[in-house]
């Protein structure tokens, strides 16, 4: 089943945010395969054994994908981590591992799951999905219009432009008090990513419109500002997240 496919049927709740964990740790969103794999199965073992390499490998580095091969095709397990490209190797390992617990406890049998924390990305599934660029709208979050400001628009306008044109995966941009962001996973091409970012500004731009705040986050990419950048790195924007099942 593709990724497109499975998103269909998210069904949207609010959660509040634990105070108890980071703000880089705090809950964006999760999603969960329909389809179930039998207790004590190869494919348990297997994704049991991605998430363990996951958190091993988030020790040394800000991105990764492994694939576990079983005895037999439908026992392959793929996955991937992304870490937020300001964060330390210490808050990478820390947020990747907290990560693959929820994702444990969200996706408990499902034959894929992915959670996107504030400062990192965690997913696995039994299609393959490394190396597809996705541009599935999967969480959008806009902030109340205070008025129209022309100056912080303009700035916003311009700081969002700037993103789009500048290079690598991880993105910022500032303006005054207006911050922007945006990031690829690390599995998509520079083409790819180019083509996702430009997606998820455009959509940014249009949907969230005089917003005082905006996120974005499609299936492989994300674009994010706020007339107040310290909102994108501190708890403000809003009383809760959301949590996608599917």
């Amino acid at each position: 089943m593709s990724g497109a496919a499975k998103l269909i049927s998210l069904l949207i709740i609010a959660i509040f945010i634990d105070p108890s964990h980071s703000y880089t740790d705090s809950f964006l969103y999760g999603g969960c395969s329909p389809l179930k794999y039998a207790p004590d199965s190869p494919y348990e073992w297997n994704v049991n054994s991605l998430l363990t390499s996951l958190v091993n490998s988030a020790t040394y580095s800000a991105y990764n994908n492994f694939t576990i091969v079983g005895s037999s095709p439908q026992d392959v397990v793929y996955g991937l981590f992304q870490c937020r490209g300001d964060l330390s190797m210490p808050e990478c390992a820390t947020c990747v591992g907290r990560a693959v617990s929820q994702v444990g406890s969200l996706c408990s049998h499902a034959c894929g799951g992915a959670v996107q924390l504030q400062g990192c990305y965690v997913k696995y599934d039994n299609d393959t999905f490394l190396g597809v660029e996705d541009k599935t709208e999967v969480l959008k979050r806009c902030g109340p219009s205070d008025g129209y400001d022309a100056d912080a628009m303009g700035r916003r306008d311009a700081v969002l432009a700037s993103l789009v044109s500048a290079g690598g995966p991880y993105r910022v941009g500032r303006s005054g008090k207006v911050l922007g962001m945006t990031q690829c996973v690390g599995d998509l091409s520079t083409g790819q990513c180019q083509d996702c970012t430009g997606e998820a500004i455009g959509r940014l731009k249009g949907e969230c419109s005089t917003g005082a705040y905006g996120d974005v986050f499609l299936g492989k990419c994300y674009a994010r500002y706020s007339t107040n950048g310290a909102q994108l790195f501190s708890k403000g924007n809003d009383g809760g997240e959301c949590l996608l099942l599917l």
